[in-house]
């Protein structure tokens, strides 16, 4: 009988085995004493043995199904598992070639100081690839495998343009005014710079700008009047600082080992080169400075006096209506095309973030909505285009903007994102899949057209715009050569948001035209928003004794709606409450202002204000499955309970829930420090 033919995915199989055999060898021998050299010649199989994984996971990913010549069973369960086999050699290898890095060789011996350093550093620089070091050789292999290098302009002294606090570690903590000596320029953006105190960590380019030979002027004018002020100590500490510089071998080893989440992901190949930590996340992580709570409290007039922007109508007793600049609705449709997270990471909700932006800073507070996508096509996420029964309105997909700001390149900012969770090691964070932005006027100050959008999703931060998402997709397909078919083709592999703007309707904008100058939110929850607003100026302009009296007032729902806003279950129990409420009510109820407001309130102590402080509900967790189920549960029984409850019978069975220790800011609501 012939021999049976060999598959390419059992090819690749015994060559991960083979692999597998080498790097345990070579760890074993490394484990032995040996000297300096066969310490080098353990290093340079190291690398070499980087390089065979890396081909070997090249070749696993071109695998097909259909290349096989007999059928496999579980083809893709077992693709996937040697993925994660070549994963973890790669990251033994890592260890290994941090632990075998070469010291760096000194001509001058230990006396050599930072100039003889500096002068052998721009040497390095210089010369051409010929005469590079076979030690230099190794660093830059090494380097390859986690940084994109960018050949220096020729220039590596920066100064500082702008305050950055360093967020990660990793990070480099730098002040304006202060000049930087570059030691590695990535293409994310993020380079690798040192102080003049010898600290080295990463920095944003954007904050950077090269130190001209005026600067220098001015540098050394300052640093002529503050020499006669410099102790001898601290002079000592700089030299020893200096004298501590390491060599860009060590530079790269440092940034590997301090390398955040993010890096090491995309190091391991985990997640596509354009995926970035969440900008829009983390500003909501770090207070309420961009959250809904924040901005629907009443803003206070430069005097502090009054109110800028809640009045009341004298003729009807309602809230007057303000026109602002941008004033529409939009519904988002789906997005293409959007790359995922590769193997050791899962995925747990996919969402988007939008808020207004005026390509600098964010204007108004961050609102998400949760997309969905189908098992077998989990690069198209989609939502829902219309508001049925109790669908959360967390996956509404129909959104209004409301934004007071003239700025000429003001328009919606749309970040798409991954809440994820690391296998290995049960790490959680949230991923930007990229970015989208829209302007809302034109050249001409003119507002853009209501219609259908595709915008195409972009890599990197909102404050990159030459990033690809995926360099997978266009390589290859942007040559001088390239027919027209061949770039329609292209043009439909990229990423793309779908979404429609749309002028409110008459009933619409009449209700966003009372709330405040600047929103963004789901439509579904525009109702609830106008009756809190009716309330805040029924009790801060008609029930306070003068308008400068600012003690705390007796008013549970103000005090906790906030609260309730940032919690979308909780918002969504309100609403679903209310309808039910606003539905048994007659036609010229609804007419009676008064009557509406006291019906709404007595809605909202009944169902929503003992969920808010009631023991048995978990504090809200985004992106936790078990939470959100756990909450869930809580609060449908709660309502539940509470709908069949009859008052004549005060012995329903029901028992009531257990709630947390009573506070005073629970019913008080402070206007000075709620209002902006």
């Amino acid at each position: 009988m012939p021999p049976k033919r060999k598959g390419p995915l059992q090819t690749v199989q015994r060559e991960t085995d083979d692999l597998k055999k080498q790097v345990d060898s070579l760890i074993n021998a490394t484990r032995q004493p040996s000297g300096s050299e066969r310490t080098e010649e353990a290093f340079q199989r190291c690398i070499l043995l980087q390089n065979s994984v890396e081909e070997t996971t090249r070749k696993l990913k071109t695998l097909t199904k259909a290349a096989e010549p007999a059928p496999v069973g579980n083809y893709d369960q077992r693709k996937m598992e040697e993925e994660r086999r070549l994963i973890r050699i790669r990251e033994q290898l890592l260890a290994l070639a941090l632990e075998l890095s070469p010291p760096q060789k000194q001509e001058g011996g230990s006396s050599s100081t930072k100039e003889d350093e500096e002068e052998e550093d721009s040497e390095e620089i210089e010369t051409s690839d010929e005469d590079i070091i076979e030690d230099n050789d190794d660093e830059e292999d090494v380097d390859a495998k986690f940084t994109e290098r960018i050949p220096d302009s020729g220039t590596d002294t920066f100064m500082v343009i702008s305050t950055f606090k360093g967020e990660q570690e990793g990070d480099l903590t730098i002040q304006t005014g202060e000049v930087l000596m570059i030691l590695s320029k990535n293409k994310d953006g993020w380079w690798l710079a040192q102080d003049s105190k010898g600290n080295k960590g990463l920095v944003p380019k954007t904050y950077l700008k090269i130190y001209s030979e005026q600067d220098k002027e001015d540098d050394d004018d300052e640093e002529e009047e503050e020499e006669t002020e410099v102790s001898e100590n601290e002079n000592e500490e700089l030299d020893d600082s200096k004298r501590k510089s390491c060599s860009n071998w060590e530079s790269v080893k440092s940034a590997i080992t301090e390398m955040d989440a993010t890096n090491i992901l995309s190091a391991m190949g985990a997640i596509p080169a354009g995926f970035r930590p969440s900008t829009l996340s983390k500003l909501l992580d770090e207070g309420i400075s961009y959250r809904g709570s924040h901005f629907i409290q009443p803003e206070l007039s430069q005097s502090k006096l009054s109110f800028k922007d809640l009045f009341l109508d004298p003729d009807t007793g309602k809230v007057r209506q303000r026109a602002v600049r941008t004033s529409l609705t939009l519904t988002l449709w789906s997005c293409k095309s959007i790359p995922t997270p590769g193997v050791g990471v899962q995925v747990l909700s996919r969402h988007i973030r939008l808020c207004a932006f005026d390509g600098a800073k964010v204007l108004s507070n961050i609102h998400t909505v949760r997309a969905t996508c189908n098992s077998n096509n989990v690069k198209t996420w989609s939502f829902s285009p219309r508001m049925i029964g109790i669908l959360p309105s967390l996956l509404d997909g129909n959104c209004f903007l409301r934004c007071s700001s003239d700025s000429p390149e003001l328009g919606i900012l749309f970040e798409l994102g991954v809440a994820y969770i690391r296998n290995s090691t049960g790490e959680r964070g949230d991923l930007s899949c990229g970015w989208a932005f829209l302007k809302l006027f034109d050249a001409n100050g003119a507002p853009v057209p209501y219609k259908t959008y595709e915008l195409l999703v972009r890599g990197g931060t909102p404050y990159e715009n030459d990033v690809e998402l995926d360099p997978s997709i266009t390589r290859g397909g942007t040559g001088t050569g390239t027919s027209m078919i061949q770039q329609m083709m292209l043009s439909r592999k990229l990423p793309k948001l779908v979404l429609k703007l749309k002028s409110p309707k008459a009933r619409t904008r009449s209700q966003l035209s009372v709330l405040p100058d600047t929103l963004v939110g789901s439509l579904s929850t525009i109702p609830l928003l106008v009756l809190h607003r009716q309330l805040l100026a029924d009790v801060l302009l008609m029930d306070r004794a003068t308008m400068q009296n600012a003690d705390l007032i007796c008013s549970p729902l103000l005090a906790t709606f906030p609260e309730i806003v940032d919690q979308s279950d909780l918002l969504d129990a309100l609403r679903n409450c209310w309808l039910e409420a606003e539905g048994n009510m007659k036609r010229s109820e609804k007419r009676d202002t008064d009557l509406l407001m006291k019906r709404f309130v007595s809605v909202y102590m009944e169902n929503v204000y003992p969920l808010l402080y009631s023991a048995d509900l978990p504090l809200p967790c985004w992106a936790d499955e078990t939470v959100e189920n756990q909450r869930a549960r809580v609060i449908f029984t709660s309502l539940k309970n509470t709908r069949t409850l009859n008052p004549s019978h005060t012995n329903s069975g029901h028992s009531p829930p257990c709630q947390k220790a009573f506070d005073i800011s629970q019913i008080t609501y402070d206007l000075l420090s709620m209002a902006q």
